[in-house]
């Protein structure tokens, strides 16, 4: 059976999906409002069923994969949850001289760190960076191994401290032995949104690539002095809202910058787990994302 794309599907079913999956709506809303577009609520059920991950297909790295090494990692974060706790990806053979790894902070969707992001980060150490992969969810038990529990867990946290705790996490990845010193951070969704902000709040932050992130306030890029390279779905109304301000924000502060729009792409085109997801478009980004960091953190 050929694998499902997002021209499967009426724009209203994907718009109603992408107000789902950011808790616009609940799971019952999805149904009953899809199953006036497709008929049925049985027909409803199979549209959100057919949308929803699937993880051990889309798999591009195994966990056990002998060109790289992986271990759970955490780190100290006094001022945020106490502890950031996450996945550590990296090559099993030294890649340079002296065997220090340029580094990239991995910050996952709206669901914590689900088998997805865990594939990210291995992608990263197979292309010669040691990846870590917080999840925010660890003070609330950690990824339930479900996305509607994920979802409703994900509503719960104190994004205050969250924040502080990927700050936290790029403070001890530039110290890290294994590390040359040289941090960056990519992000998709909720984790773009991240990406964002960490670039306003690190001052040495070595470069920030956020995938349909939501934007800082305009004020604060004059702060901002990593090199970006910004990745927008084309077709992503709510987030794609916020850019032409962003952008006259970061032209007026003289922030290095790169930003691409991928026509006809929905929000989440990266996420190779949902019918969402665009190969072409997602391998010119992860390839333009690679050759960011490979300037930027050698």
């Amino acid at each position: 059976m050929n694998r499902l794309t997002a021209q499967d599907f009426q724009p209203e079913v994907l718009k109603l999906f992408d107000q789902f999956v950011h808790g616009d709506i609940s799971r019952r809303a999805f149904i009953d409002r899809a199953a006036g577009i497709a008929g049925s609520t049985a027909a409803a059920t199979a549209l959100l069923t057919s949308l929803t991950p699937q993880f051990a297909q889309a798999q591009q790295v195994k966990p056990d994969d002998a060109r790289i090494v992986t271990r759970k990692q955490s780190f100290e974060s006094p001022q945020g949850t106490g502890q950031v706790t996450g996945y550590l990806a990296k090559p099993a053979k030294a890649v340079n001289g002296n065997g220090k790894l340029p580094v990239v902070l991995v910050v996952h969707e709206n669901r914590g760190l689900n088998p997805h992001i865990e594939d990210i980060a291995r992608r990263l150490a197979l292309d010669g960076f040691l990846a870590f992969a917080p999840d925010a969810l660890a003070p609330l038990g950690g990824y339930p191994g479900d996305e509607d529990k994920a979802r409703e867990l994900f509503g719960k946290l104190d994004q205050g401290k969250t924040r502080l705790d990927f700050i936290a996490a790029v403070r001890a990845l530039q110290a890290l032995p294994e590390g040359n010193g040289k941090v960056g951070v990519v992000g998709f969704c909720y984790g773009g949104g991240v990406a964002n902000y960490l670039a306003t709040q690190v001052s040495d932050l070595a470069a920030a690539v956020p995938f349909y992130g939501g934007q800082p306030q305009a004020a604060d890029a004059a702060r901002i002095k990593a090199p970006l390279l910004i990745h927008y779905a084309g077709t992503d109304e709510r987030i794609n809202a916020g850019w032409p301000k962003y952008e006259e924000a970061l032209k007026a502060a003289g922030v290095s910058y790169e930003a691409f729009t991928y026509a006809g792409t929905q929000h989440g085109f990266n996420n190779d787990t949902t019918p969402r997801f665009d190969a072409a478009a997602a391998k010119l980004a992860w390839d333009r994302t690679i050759a960011h960091f490979r300037k930027h953190l050698a």
